[in-house]
Order: C-alpha cells, then structure tokens, then sequence
C-alpha cells in the first residue's frame, strides 16, 4: 500500500489554513463555489466517500456543520482516508487493496464508477487538496 503520511500532511495544512480564515474569506466565493467553506466541505465529502469505499462501506452523509467547522471536518476526512489507504484490509471480500475498488464519486481525474487502486486514489486524493490549497489561497 501507498505510504499515506503525505496526504495526512497536506490535509492538516490545508485544514490550518481553513481554520486560521476569518469569517469574510471563509464566506467569499471562489470560482465552482459559493464560498470557500464550501470549497472545504466538498473536499472533505469526496475524501470521506471515497474512504468509505475502500472500507467496504456504504456511503453515509457527511454533514454540513457551518463554515467555521470546515477545516475540522477536513481534516477528519483526510485523515479517514489516510488510515483506509493504511489499513490494507480486504474490501468487499477482496484480498488485498491492491485490488481496485470503484470510486463512489469523482476523485481528480478518476470519474465516478472507475476501478482505482490504492496508489491511484492517494495521487488524485493529492491533487484534489492541492487544487482546493490553491483555489482557496
């Protein structure tokens, strides 16, 4: 399995930036988002289902807890994900993670509904925070 420590890494810096906004950044729209709270909480809803796939489990909603919590909520997300790519328990019955599991929602460049392995989710699951780092910069 993909050694996850880098995304846990760029997670909690993206999450501190969020956390450190005050409330007129937070609110204001960046472009594909009424405000970048909500470029946050997206983020976090994708690496959440996606987390949630690999553990062999259904997708369950990830709350909107206001734009104050998005940085949290971030890094809970992240870090869900980081210690699913770590585990490398089966999934769905499969042997090993290395087996692809199919992508609940769009990670990156992987559409919904495509087989990806580990390695493949932690480079597209990378290149999402750095998108939403600098989209919300």
């Amino acid at each position: 399995m993909p050694e996850p420590t880098p995304l846990t890494e760029a997670v909690d810096r993206l999450a501190d930036r969020f956390r450190a906004m005050p409330q007129s950044r937070l609110l204001a729209a960046v472009p594909g988002h009424l405000s970048r709270a909500a470029a946050g909480l997206a983020l976090a809803r994708t690496l959440a289902a996606v987390a949630q796939a690999l553990e062999g489990l259904q997708p369950r909603p990830f709350p909107d807890a206001g734009a104050f919590a998005a940085g949290d909520q971030l890094a809970v997300a992240g870090h869900d994900l980081a210690a699913a790519l770590a585990a490398g328990e089966p999934v769905a019955g499969l042997a090993t993670r290395s087996v692809p599991v199919v992508l609940p929602v769009p990670l990156g460049a992987l559409p919904a509904g495509a087989p990806a392995d580990g390695a493949a989710v932690l480079a597209e699951a990378l290149a999402a925070v750095a998108a939403t780092t600098e989209l919300c910069a």
